[in-house]
């Protein structure tokens, strides 16, 4: 996501390299497994982390950080090394050796936090990709750095924002997660034992023979992982969905299943939330145009499966590397965009079925010609989960106040974290008219979940 700073209001006030700790480790490759080939063209993962810290310690903050961050790469150190897209033997590969490191800038922005953080109205992409550091690039062999920091201090308050820029082609959400869980406790002090250490083997994944070399024909292209075409006045928003309207979701949903003489679906919390954001999203939609011509095409929602726990054999939990396929849920799009219980029961029974059969049969032989087809036809996906707590990420100041996945501009994708209150947030980036018809619908459904309860429970 290319950025301009010759006019903003960030200054760049240094550049520097960071290498892992202590004595220099032995040079390694790392060839790419067929899950992570699948991300080598993908946009780059950024993600900020604001945090209220105050003018007076805010050189003392970015100094531990940059300090702390060179012990995490000791443990994480793939990290520090670039990807290589032309190798000897043809397979792209993360290498390392000695001297490898990781760009660490630091700069000021005269913003806000409670402007760019907030909860209450959209804010401007270009604004906060301002924020999040862009990958150096390895001409020698085609690749580029897989890891970017950048410390932006907020003036005049002196609040830190720590941008986070990840090739997805090293790792998942998991393994770039637990980086930022071992650096942040290595920066908050010996106090806390260090997360466990990851798991650097890409031979853990079995690989079908003739896999690789078919992922390697059909990779997709960076346009076409990119599922929308970002505006330049593109928006980010935050929505929040408390435990309590989470459960009303659930309730809804087997209400609706009853209704129907229906087995309700598996309605897990994570379901409930997506199923309720993937039918505001298609009633936004058909607001806006997309599918009130032919509500009967389908549209898809993919949502990514960690399967650690589910290869044969299992792969641990800590495995550094890529290790997620996708589910993938269809509906017609006229159903999706039904209000009320219709909509949500379509969107919610859709996702189930589709992680069901993804964790049931992944399907790996064809997984990259169905995204292809969702891409073509419309789809919704999912960037982030609850289950990686990027709001446990504390450095030893307090948990962070914010965290966006600023990516999802580019890439189309709903932004899923835990809430700070309890419940889920999701993080959405549209262009103004797609923001304001999503806000529209995502606050009738809010009223429509509220007022239902309401009636059950008298």
């Amino acid at each position: 996501m290319a950025r301009d700073t010759s006019s903003s209001r960030l200054r760049v006030l240094d550049t520097a390299v960071v290498t892992p700790s202590g004595p220099p480790l032995p040079p390694s490759s790392l060839p790419l497994t067929f899950l992570d080939l699948q991300w080598i063209h993908s946009p780059p993962v950024e993600r900020v982390f604001f945090y209220h810290i105050g003018a007076p310690h805010a050189d003392l903050v970015v100094s531990s950080l940059k300090a702390s961050l060179s012990t995490a790469l000791r443990v994480f150190f793939p990290l520090a090394g670039h990807l290589r897209v032309t190798t000897a033997n043809g397979r792209p590969d993360i290498f390392y050796e000695p001297g490898d490191a990781v760009t660490f800038t630091l700069a000021e922005y005269d913003a806000d936090l409670s402007d760019l953080a907030s909860d209450h109205h959209p804010r401007q992409v270009a604004e906060l990709v301002q924020l999040v550091p862009r990958l150096r690039h390895a001409d020698a062999d085609g690749g580029a750095a897989l890891l970017s920091v950048q410390a932006t201090v907020l003036l005049p308050r002196g609040d830190v924002a720590l941008g986070v820029t990840v090739h997805h082609a090293a790792c998942d959400g998991a393994g770039s997660t637990s980086f930022l869980h071992t650096w942040a406790v290595a920066c908050a002090g010996p106090d806390r034992p260090l997360p466990p250490t990851p798991v650097i083997d890409r031979t853990l994944i079995a690989e079908p023979a003739g896999l690789y070399e078919h992922y390697t024909k059909n990779l997709m292209s960076t346009d076409e992982i990119e599922f929308v075409k970002m505006s330049p006045d593109q928006l980010l928003a935050t929505f929040t969905l408390s435990s309590e309207q989470l459960q009303g979701v659930k309730d809804a949903i087997a209400g609706e299943a009853a209704r129907r003489g229906q087995t309700p679906p598996r309605c897990s919390t994570l379901v409930a939330a997506l199923g309720f954001v993937w039918s505001c999203y298609r009633r936004a939609k058909a607001e806006t145009g997309d599918g009130a011509a032919d509500p009967e095409s389908p549209t898809y929602f993919i949502v990514p499966v960690d399967y650690r726990q589910w290869l044969k054999p299992p792969v641990p939990a800590t495995y550094l590397g890529n290790c997620i396929g996708p589910a993938i849920g269809a509906a017609a799009k006229g159903e999706l965009a039904s209000a009320g219980a219709d909509g949500l029961f379509t969107a919610c029974a859709a996702i189930a079925a589709g992680i069901e059969k993804a964790v049931a049969s992944p399907e790996w032989e064809t997984t990259v010609e169905r995204v292809k087809e969702a891409g073509a036809r419309g789809v919704l996906s999912v960037a982030g989960s609850p289950r990686l707590r990027v709001y446990d990420v504390d450095f030893g100041f307090g948990p962070p106040a914010k965290v966006e996945i600023v990516s999802v501009a580019r890439t189309g994708a709903m932004a899923v974290a835990e809430s700070r209150r309890g419940g889920m947030e999701v993080g959405m980036s549209l262009p103004p008219a797609g923001m304001a018809a999503f806000r529209r619908c995502f606050a009738d459904a809010v009223a429509w979940l509220s007022t239902s309860r309401s009636t059950d429970t008298r």
